[in-house]
C-alpha cells in the first residue's frame, strides 16, 4: 500500500470537488424544481408551500457551502485560531436539516486551531451521515497545553458507516483508490499525520465513536491553499 504522504494532490483535489458537487446537487436541484413549480402554480396555499421549500433549499445550500469553506478551505487566514462559534453554527444548521437528530455539546474553549475546526466539522458531518434514522450527535473538544482532543459520538436506531471511511480516517487507505466519498476522511488523516496526531473510529449496530488527538503546534499547519484565503 502506498504511504499517506504519496497522495496525488490532483487526485485528492478532484475527488473533493466531486464530493462538493455531489452534496450541492440535491439542494440546488430542489431550488430549480421549486422555481418551476412556483411559475405554474396558482393556488395561494401551494405557492406558500413552494416558498417554504425554496427557503429550506436555500438555507441548506448556504450551510453546505459554509461547511466546505471551513472544512476544506482557508477560512480565517493563516496561523490564526477559529472562533468555536463558526463550526458550531454550521454543524447546528446541518443537524437541523438532517431532522430527528439531537445535538449535544461538550466544549469549553472559545476558539480552536483551524486544523481542529476542520477535524471537528468533518467528523460531525460523518456522524450526521451515519444517523440514517435519526438519533443523537455528541461533540466534545478539550484543548490542553500539549494537544487538542476531539470526540464525536453518533448514536441511533441504525448506524450506516462505510468501513472504507474508517480505513481512510486511520490513514490505512491506498491514496490511489480515493473516491469522492473517502477523500474528506483521507484529508483528515493527512492533516493529523502532519501534526503527529491520530484519528480512531469504532462502530457497532447503534453507535459510531470517532476520536482525534492533534498535538498543539507553535503555528497551525492546516492544509490550506494560500491563493484562496477566505
Amino acid at each position: 500500500m502506498s504511504g499517506i504522504d504519496e497522495t496525488d494532490p490532483l487526485l485528492l483535489a478532484s475527488q473533493l470537488c466531486s464530493r462538493l458537487c455531489h452534496d450541492m446537487l440535491s439542494p440546488v436541484g430542489a431550488l430549480t424544481n421549486g422555481l418551476e413549480l412556483l411559475a405554474d402554480e396558482k393556488d395561494p396555499q401551494m405557492r406558500q408551500r413552494c416558498f417554504e421549500l425554496l427557503e429550506q433549499s436555500a438555507r441548506t445550500s448556504a450551510a453546505k457551502l459554509k461547511f466546505f469553506r471551513l472544512a476544506f478551505g482557508a477560512a480565517g487566514g493563516f496561523g490564526e485560531q477559529v472562533s468555536i462559534d463558526e463550526p458550531k453554527a454550521v454543524i447546528e444548521t446541518l443537524a437541523a436539516d438532517a431532522k430527528r437528530v439531537e445535538l449535544n455539546w461538550a466544549i469549553e474553549a472559545a476558539s480552536v486551531s483551524k486544523s481542529a475546526a476542520k477535524v471537528m466539522l468533518n467528523l460531525a458531518n460523518i456522524g450526521l451521515d451515519a444517523l440514517v434514522r435519526g438519533g443523537t450527535l455528541d461533540v466534545g473538544i478539550e484543548v490542553r497545553d500539549d494537544a487538542t482532543e476531539i470526540v464525536v459520538r453518533a448514536a441511533g436506531a441504525k448506524i450506516a458507516f462505510d468501513p472504507l471511511i474508517g480505513e481512510a480516517l486511520g490513514g490505512r487507505m491506498d491514496p490511489a483508490e480515493l473516491t469522492g466519498r473517502t477523500a474528506p476522511a483521507h484529508l483528515l488523516a493527512m492533516l493529523a499525520d502532519k501534526q503527529g496526531g491520530l484519528i480512531q473510529t469504532h462502530a457497532d449496530a447503534g453507535t459510531l465513536l470517532m476520536g482525534a488527538t492533534l498535538p498543539n503546534m507553535g503555528s497551525d499547519t492546516g492544509l490550506n491553499p494560500p491563493e484562496y484565503a477566505g
